[in-house]
């Protein structure tokens, strides 16, 4: 990660919001419901939201004007039962080809199945274009870990290949299309979640370790060959996602605390997630709270969209630009 100033010039100016600002709510409406495990999403062909359904095997379109609801693609493996997350992650496009992160299938617990990207060829077909599983267990992190193969969480493409963030092996892939893997960068125990590019600079939500306290769930910026982290901002528990709004406005999806008690990896408690914008004084303003887990964040012009590990979509209208992270 860089270890200089997060960003120079005036270009820094356009990308994150004024500090000094206080909460604006914004409504959230339920825009679709019954999918099977929803995780990672994409604005995908025709202008759509892409969402993949770990307990299910597929990728779904869903209408981003009225939540219809159709099968894109489907046959990839399924969340393992007894695991209880997995399956298929995260969804990318490149073009109008659709590429799934899939991960927790492979031996170490309990599956059979490849961790690591699938390309979709057809509305059942599918090819394994990256075996991350298997660059995990040639090349294991420096941390302590439990599951060789990983827990991938988060897929992006990026310069004609991919970014993967590994939320338990605490560390950010590079995957080609022919699948090479490498190691971008390592962090300590910070659980790296989602992931939004603008330029050369990267930026990740962080989740934080057990039992995220919210001034470990942060958001970071890095760039190709960077050593550490850059603070962007901090203090909301539990980030699972960031993304760019309208105006290059920086949002962070925020989950929630902690259940106390609960193992490493559980939801957040229900109904306590939230929307945030990231401001420049490297604080968060609350756009939106009361989500019930979510776990993916997508802007189509100024209106966000999220899902949930419920299986729900919701809408929310009018949170990028003005008055959001306006000084008062």
């Amino acid at each position: 990660m860089n270890g200089k100033s997060l960003l120079t010039g005036l270009a820094s100016v356009l990308l994150i919001a004024p500090g000094g600002s206080r909460a604006v709510a914004a409504e959230a409406t339920l825009l679709a419901t019954g999918l099977e495990g929803g995780a990672g999403s994409a604005i995908g062909p025709g202008g759509a939201l892409y969402v993949t359904e770990g307990a299910a095997g597929r990728i779904s379109r869903v209408d981003p004007q009225t939540g219809d609801v159709t099968t894109y693609a489907t046959g990839l493996p399924p969340m393992i039962p007894a695991v209880g997350i997995g399956g298929a992650m995260d969804v990318a496009f490149i073009g109008r080809t659709a590429y799934a992160l899939v991960t927790l299938v492979g031996f170490d617990v309990g599956g059979s199945d490849v961790v690591g990207i699938y390309r979709m060829d057809g509305p059942d077909s599918f090819s394994v274009i990256a075996d991350i599983g298997e660059f995990a267990l040639q090349n294991p992190p420096s941390a302590p870990f439990d599951v060789p193969t990983g827990v991938q969480y988060a897929l992006e493409a990026y310069r004609g290949g991919f970014l993967v963030t590994d939320g338990h092996h605490n560390r950010v892939l590079r995957v080609t299309l022919d699948g090479e893997v490498t190691e971008m960068i390592a962090f300590d125990n910070t659980v790296p979640t989602g992931l939004a590019v603008s330029g050369n600079t990267i930026y990740m939500a962080e989740a934080g370790p057990v039992p995220h306290p919210p001034e470990e769930g942060r958001v970071v910026s890095f760039r190709p060959g960077s050593h550490s982290a850059s603070l962007v901002a901090s203090g909301a528990s539990l980030l699972v996602d960031v993304e760019f709004g309208r105006g290059r406005l920086l949002y962070a999806l925020s989950q929630g605390p902690g259940v106390p008690g609960a193992p490493a990896g559980a939801p957040a408690q229900p109904n306590t997630g939230a929307l945030v914008l990231v401001n420049r004084n490297r604080t968060f303003t609350v756009v939106t709270d009361g989500l019930d887990r979510p776990t993916s964040l997508e802007f189509i012009g100024n209106t966000a969209y999220v899902v949930t590990l419920t299986g729900e979509v919701w809408r929310i209208d009018g949170v990028s630009g003005p008055p959001y992270g306006a000084s008062r």
